[in-house]
This record gives C-alpha cells, sequence and structure tokens, in this order.
C-alpha cells in the first residue's frame, strides 16, 4: 500500500485514495484523519439516548424521535441490505427524495457499507437523472413519490448497473411490489441479512480517510452537472474545523431544521455530517418548506443554529415586512426605534465599539425577543448564509432584529466553506478571512488587488468523478483551487467577492462588469423590485432585466397578485394596481417612469459610464423554480434567462 507522500493529491475514480494535505502546522491543520463511521460511533458512543432526528409521521401526524443508538441500528441494518441487493465497495447509492431520516440513513448506510452517496436534485429532469446515474455508476436508487419512481423506471434499462430501486413513500403501501427490482422501504426490516455481517464487518474495517465517500453533483448551468468526490477526511476534518472555529456550538445542545437541497454540498454538509458530529437534534421540515410552510417547523423546532440561501432569507424579510406594515401606529413607532437602536449597535460593533447600550438591552428583550418567537428564532444563536451574495440591506435588516447573518463562502470542490465571517463581528461586505487550517491566494491580481480567488486545505475535494481533464483544469500548476470567483483581500485577510469570471459582462467595448453589483443598487432604489438582470455582453452599452414582487401559491406558482410591497409602492405613485397584468398592460407609464429613476440614482454609484444602465425591460413575470430561472439553490441561471428572453433582449437593443 502507497505512504501518503507517495499518493497523489487528486482522484477521479472512486476507489483509489489521495495524499491528505496538511498545509500548515497549526492545531486545526494537523487534526487526525477520520472515517465518517468512526466519527459516528464516537458520538454514539457520546450520546446514546440523545434525539437525533425528528419526523412527522405522515399517516398519523405525530412527530417521531429517533435517538443516535437507534439511529446507528438503523444504518447498520440498511448498509448490510444494500450489501446484498447489489451495493459494491466504492459502489454508489443514490437518492431522489424529499429530506428525511430515510435520506440520511441511505446515506451513511452507503458509506458504512464501503460505497458512496450522492442526491439528486427532485427537480431534475429524466435526463438529467439518468446522467447522474450514469456518471456515478449507482448500484441503488433510493425515492420517494411515484413522480420519482417514474423517471427510475423511463431509464433503468439504460442502467444496466443499477440492481434495486427502493421506494419510501409508495402510493399503496399495503400493497407489495410485483416488479423484482423494486423494494419498499419498510419491508426492508423483514430481509435477513445474517449472511452478510462478516462480509459489512470486513467493508468497514478496510475504509480509511482519504478514499471517497460522497460525489455531490454541480448545478449544470452551462452543461451536464460535474460530479465533485469528497473523501471522508474532507468532511470529517471540516466538521470539527467548524466546532473549533464557531464558539456558539455546543455538543448534545444544538437544534438544526433540515430543508435545503440534499443534493447540494450545504444541505448534506450542514445537516447530516455537522450535526451528526456534535450530537444535535434535526427535525425535517415538509416538502413544502422552500413553498411557505418551513417557518409551521421552525416554530417547533426552536432551532439554534439556521442556515440559509439569500433568497430564503429576503422572503423572510418580504414577509416580516408585510406584518409590520398592518400593526397600528404605536406599534410600528415602537418597532422602529427597537431595529434602529439595535442596527446602531451592530454598526458600532463594525468600527470596533461593541459598547451595549440601555437602549439595546431594552429594545432586545421587551421588544426583538417576541418577534424572534414568531418566527421559531427565540433560541437561534447562529444564522448563516451562503451559497451566494447577500444583498447588504437584507444583512441590515437582519442586524436590526438582533438575528445577524454569518457568511459562509465557498463551493462544493471545498466541501462546501473556505471562509465564514465572525458571529460576533458581522461584516455587511466581506465573506470574512479562511478558516483555520486552510489557505487563501488572489490569483493575477490586477492595479487594484482584485484577482482569481484560489483554495488550499483538507477542506478541497478530489476531483471530478471519471473527468481527469476537468479536474486538470481546475487547479493552477501549485495545487491551488481556482474557484472562478473574483475578489480582493484586505490588510486582516478578510476576502471581499466582486463576481464571477464566467458571469462578467464584457461589452463590446472590452469592459469587464461585474454583475451582481449593479443589479444590487438597482434593487434597493425600489422596494418593488423582486430580480433585476443585467445584460450586455458583447453589446454596446447595459441594459437589465426587471421583475416585480408578486405572490405566490402553496406549491411555488407565481400568482398575478402584486406583494404588499409592491402594492405600498404602487399606491405611493397614486396608482391603485394590485395585480401584475394591471401594471405590465402597456406597461404603465407612471411606473415606468419610476423604475427609471430608480436606475439613475443607482447608476449615481457606478464606477465607470460603462458600468451605467441604459435600458430596462419588464418580464411577464417573477423568477421561480417552477418556470425556471432559478436553480435548486435560488441562483438565477443566467444563460437560462438569456435563452429565454431573448426576444424582449433583442427589442431593448433594436431601439434607438
Amino acid at each position: 500500500m502507497e505512504s501518503n507522500e507517495q499518493l497523489s493529491p487528486h482522484a477521479t475514480d472512486p476507489s483509489h485514495r489521495v495524499k491528505i494535505c496538511q498545509i500548515t502546522d497549526d492545531k486545526i491543520s494537523s487534526i487526525k484523519p477520520l472515517t465518517i463511521p468512526q466519527l459516528f460511533a464516537d458520538i454514539v458512543a457520546e450520546f446514546p439516548s440523545q434525539p437525533a432526528l425528528v419526523q412527522k409521521n405522515l399517516s398519523t401526524n405525530e412527530w417521531e424521535t429517533t435517538t443516535f443508538e437507534e439511529y446507528k441500528q438503523k444504518v447498520e441494518k440498511i448498509a448490510k441490505i444494500f450489501i446484498k441487493l447489489g451495493l459494491k465497495r466504492h459502489g454508489c447509492v443514490a437518492v431522489l427524495a424529499h429530506n428525511s431520516v430515510e435520506w440520511f440513513v441511505s446515506g451513511l448506510a452507503a458509506i458504512h457499507a464501503g460505497g458512496l452517496i450522492t442526491g439528486i436534485y427532485l427537480s431534475n429532469s429524466t435526463a438529467s437523472v439518468q446522467h447522474v446515474l450514469e456518471n456515478s455508476n449507482a448500484n441503488i436508487v433510493v425515492v420517494d413519490e411515484q413522480s420519482q419512481l417514474d423517471k427510475i423506471l423511463q431509464i433503468r434499462h439504460k442502467l444496466p448497473n443499477l440492481k434495486a430501486i427502493i421506494q419510501t413513500l409508495p402510493q399503496d403501501p399495503t400493497a407489495p411490489p410485483t416488479d423484482p427490482q423494486i423494494y419498499h422501504w419498510t419491508d426492508l426490516d423483514s430481509i435477513d441479512t445474517t449472511e452478510f455481517d462478516i462480509e459489512y464487518q470486513a467493508r468497514l474495517f478496510s475504509i480509511v480517510p482519504n478514499e471517497s465517500c460522497n460525489i455531490v453533483y454541480t448545478s449544470g448551468t452551462t452543461g451536464n452537472p460535474k460530479g465533485a468526490l469528497l473523501s471522508h477526511d474532507n468532511i470529517t476534518w471540516l466538521v470539527r474545523c467548524a466546532q473549533e472555529s464557531i464558539p456558539v456550538i455546543q455538543r448534545g445542545c444544538e437544534v438544526i431544521v433540515s430543508y435545503l437541497p440534499l443534493a447540494h454540498v450545504a444541505g448534506q454538509c450542514t445537516d447530516m455530517y455537522l450535526t451528526m458530529s456534535v450530537g444535535a437534534t434535526i427535525y425535517f421540515a415538509d416538502k413544502n418548506a422552500l413553498k411557505g410552510t418551513l417557518i409551521n417547523t421552525l416554530k417547533i423546532a426552536r432551532p439554534t443554529l439556521f442556515a440559509g440561501v439569500p433568497r430564503v432569507y429576503e422572503k423572510f424579510q418580504e414577509k416580516m415586512m408585510q406584518i409590520g406594515a398592518q400593526a397600528g401606529v404605536v406599534k410600528r413607532l415602537v418597532a422602529k426605534w427597537a431595529k434602529s437602536v439595535t442596527l446602531d449597535y451592530y454598526l458600532r460593533c463594525m468600527t470596533g465599539d461593541p459598547g451595549i447600550s440601555l437602549q439595546y438591552q431594552l429594545a432586545r428583550s421587551l421588544i426583538l425577543g417576541k418577534i424572534k418567537e414568531a418566527i421559531g428564532f427565540d433560541r437561534i444563536k447562529m444564522l448563516v448564509v451562503g451559497a451566494a451574495p447577500a444583498d447588504i440591506e437584507t444583512k441590515k435588516y437582519f442586524c436590526s432584529l438582533d438575528m445577524p447573518l454569518v457568511d459562509l463562502y465557498g463551493m462544493t470542490e471545498c466541501t462546501l466553506v473556505h471562509c465564514m465571517s465572525r458571529p460576533d463581528y458581522p461584516n455587511m461586505e466581506s465573506v470574512g478571512p479562511s478558516l483555520p487550517g486552510t489557505q487563501l491566494k488572489i490569483s493575477n491580481p490586477d492595479e487594484n488587488g482584485h484577482g482569481e480567488v484560489c483554495l488550499k486545505g483538507r477542506n478541497i475535494f478530489m476531483g471530478y468523478n471519471n473527468d481527469p481533464q476537468k479536474t486538470l483544469e481546475t487547479f493552477d500548476d501549485d495545487g491551488w483551487l481556482k474557484t472562478g470567483d473574483l475578489g480582493y483581500t484586505d490588510d486582516n485577510g478578510y476576502l471581499y467577492l466582486t463576481g464571477r469570471i464566467k458571469e462578467l459582462v464584457i461589452t463590446a467595448g472590452g469592459e469587464n462588469i461585474p454583475p451582481v453589483h449593479i443589479e444590487n443598487l438597482v434593487k434597493a432604489e425600489c422596494p418593488a423590485i423582486s430580480n433585476a438582470m443585467l445584460i450586455g455582453d458583447k453589446r454596446k452599452y447595459l441594459t437589465i432585466l426587471i421583475t416585480l414582487k408578486t405572490e405566490v401559491d402553496k406549491d411555488g406558482n407565481l400568482l398575478d397578485d402584486l406583494t404588499m410591497e409592491s402594492v405600498k409602492f404602487m399606491e405611493s405613485l397614486g396608482l391603485n394596481y394590485k395585480k401584475l397584468s394591471e401594471v405590465l398592460d402597456g406597461p404603465d407609464e407612471t411606473v415606468t417612469k419610476a423604475i427609471n429613476d430608480a436606475i439613475s440614482c443607482a447608476n449615481k454609484n457606478a464606477i465607470s459610464n460603462a458600468q451605467k444602465v441604459q435600458k430596462f425591460a419588464f418580464l411577464p413575470h417573477d423568477f421561480s423554480l417552477p418556470t425556471g430561472e432559478l436553480g435548486p439553490t435560488m441562483k438565477i441561471k443566467r444563460h437560462f434567462v438569456i435563452n429565454k428572453y431573448k426576444d424582449i433582449i433583442d427589442k431593448m437593443y433594436a431601439e434607438n
């Protein structure tokens, strides 16, 4: 067997091992490598009777709790069943299902059986599902609802490595499946696995920290998604680094709500592995969490830690502002005072003056506590935001509620996170310094110190599954991970992001323009704007696409009704519009002028004339998952938007 020093730091074959790269000599960088089964066994031994998983039974509508000891028993049982059903050593189990106990158990069972786990987004087309199953060489797939099972049944004849399909939510649980390849989750307990006890123990014993355990597929906005191979050490080192770096985390005391897609690195690393490593309790939100039901679970679970993408916090902000606007005059004035003194406290913290005023103490205890309680955040210790840049106004809003957002910066290829802002001193513009035991550099900086962000550390992934060429292109000659993000660092090592290389708008005049900054400037000038997307690649000047805020139904489908913010904006213009269709009928000249005025105000903060927006166009509806403009983590799919609204864009440039 090769020694660690003889191994390559990269691998594209799941059966290969990699060199564990300790890049500094500090305590955190030199943490002993562990496998996920070792980490899990340690926490079960420490907290055997601690509630690990809490899920609502869909039949009884009652919450059911699984302790860590019961969790371990389920994992070991399912691991042996996976082996019996055909999971090979270094083979893969794919899960196409909503967040659930079954998802977690499947993930850890696959890993304990010496295999890998991968998640598939529920919104993926049948063709995209096929790509993931083919690329991962999946032996077993776990699905929940019939619609997901149907996708598998359409393509299974093209998947020779697929041995079994397990359904967790069959349409008729009492009717046994007639297809010999399909199993119901509830029937698995009756499968005898005695003959695989020795095989299971042998596989478990053979697992080492520097082999792969997870394939996380990127969003694939520019083609088929790439499968990032994560090692045991990538994950176990990162979660233990997080414990060391975040003082508020207490072993055996944390509660988290699982709602982010587990196909994404954020969902898995936060919900499955971080919580497992600290003995936290997970509550599972229902499948409509991102469509409005999340708050119901939050009120029951009362989490201590919470993570979300910017859009989740923006929706919270919009809803709370709507509720606040309906309060009486006195309540509104008191709330305004409380938020003002609280925001002032955090702004002073940023300047090095953390003194706690009497006003802040009163606001926190008498008013803001009730607001937190109303949304289930009365026990919250840290709110984390990541996956995309968060708007500064949203950050200020949550600071004013005494719930500052902590920025995480990272990507799938660095196992979720590489930089983190400080919970006690939030920074509105920076994503913080790199984690202890990691390194960060700015490659090819310009005269202002701006360049590509590059990363090193034990959290850096192994490589792309079965794709040596893409893996080679992702690292520079010195082994630094090239993120594709643009940014700079200050004298304290804090990272400031300015855009994405691939998202840069390069005008016909050769000007490189990061779009997000300009989009946020425009959105900040008008409360009715939901999304703004900059256009101008290979064009003579910049334009922008605008959507207005509208309501959605319980299934996440867009409605014609304007939100309260949009209605109030219309009222401020002397208009009585309640529907988007009323605004767009023409469109209304008064609204058009107001948006142009907002763009003019935003242009005053432009760095150069080339970065000023010249025209805009309304889109017929807001961006959403069902209509395709947003991906699973609520990021704008820019190429999709450009193609979908090509006629509208071309018309802006055809007009003189």
